[in-house]
């Protein structure tokens, strides 16, 4: 299946998600999960509120959308830490596609492509659960099931940290017939937190998945922390994304952070203007921790006059 974000029109997504609800929204996330708030009509509202400033966004630039379920912590650790068995976590990310799709109808302008979001097992920050390939797949099938029933139209890992997650992690969704995308984070250094290149992160993956992934992003991380290690080679036409953030900090100083460091827009989109020399395919734009609309929509308009 050929993804339209892939067929020449540039394609937008949202920023950071958590971020916004924790420190602009006022909520409280346990363990930094989104996914439960669709059990409550105040959560709910504010989903939707935080989805359709991208929405509009994308209207307003003439994009589509890659509209992503908010259950980055819906797996089964982080699931158990908050109470839901295999049973109520698989309905929970079913249920979290049937209500972006129901969002989605509400926009039928914005061509929108329903993406079922995993994250990683462990932290997002380091490596501190390691799983070989054949584990992750296992562990991470009960989100690739529940996506691929609700009818997703694919499934992104998000903040992989290591190649062994990130292959396990596509080989489950190939086993439910979902393209699936994978998006490194990587370390000030720009390399991710198991110390492997993202050269050899995207190489790796490539090798043990065929070439199944339909493409990569960078996410969870500042430009700067990236940028001189996009070198020359055939790789990096297979890196179509990027959701930056808005800070410079390391991912350490971010877990410890208080307060909500936003950066500066302007400036994030033109440090990602920059990496549009290096990136050829760039086709899905987006933010990660301390961005939202502001930032996206700095980011798009900077890199569609490019």
């Amino acid at each position: 299946m050929t993804l339209p974000q892939l067929a020449g029109r540039p394609y937008l997504t949202d920023g950071g998600l958590e971020t916004t609800l924790v420190f602009h929204d006022g909520f409280d996330l346990e363990h930094f999960a989104a996914f439960p708030l669709l059990e409550t009509d105040a959560g709910q509202t504010a989903l939707r509120r935080y989805y359709e400033s991208y929405l509009g966004l994308a209207r307003r630039l003439g994009t589509g959308f890659v509209l992503d379920t908010p259950t980055w912590r819906a797996n089964p650790d982080w699931g158990a830490l908050l109470g839901y068995d295999a049973e109520r976590l698989a309905d929970a990310n079913r249920r979290a596609v049937r209500w972006i799709a129901d969002l989605a109808g509400e926009w039928r302008d914005v061509d929108t492509v329903l993406n079922g979001v995993i994250g990683p097992r462990g932290d997002g920050y380091v490596v501190d659960t390691s799983m070989s390939p054949d584990e992750a797949a296992e562990y991470h099938g009960l989100q690739a099931r529940a996506f691929a029933s609700a009818g997703a139209a694919m499934l992104t890992a998000v903040t992989m940290t290591y190649t062994d997650e990130a292959t396990g992690v596509a080989r489950a969704a190939a086993a439910v017939g979902l393209p699936t995308v994978i998006s490194f984070t990587v370390e000030t250094n720009g390399e991710l937190p198991s110390g492997e290149s993202l050269q050899a992160a995207v190489e790796t993956v490539d090798r043990a998945t065929e070439e199944s992934v339909s493409y990569y992003m960078v996410n969870c991380a500042h430009p700067e922390h990236f940028a001189d290690v996009l070198s020359d080679g055939e790789w990096l036409g297979r890196v179509r994304g990027i959701r930056p953030n808005a800070s410079r900090m390391s991912h350490e100083e971010l877990d410890a952070a208080e307060e909500l460091d936003a950066g500066d827009p302007d400036d994030l989109a033109t440090q990602c203007r920059a990496l549009t020399g290096h990136l050829p395919a760039l086709a899905v734009l987006g933010g990660c921790c301390g961005t939202d609309d502001r930032h996206v929509g700095a980011i798009a308009e900077a890199l569609l006059s490019a």
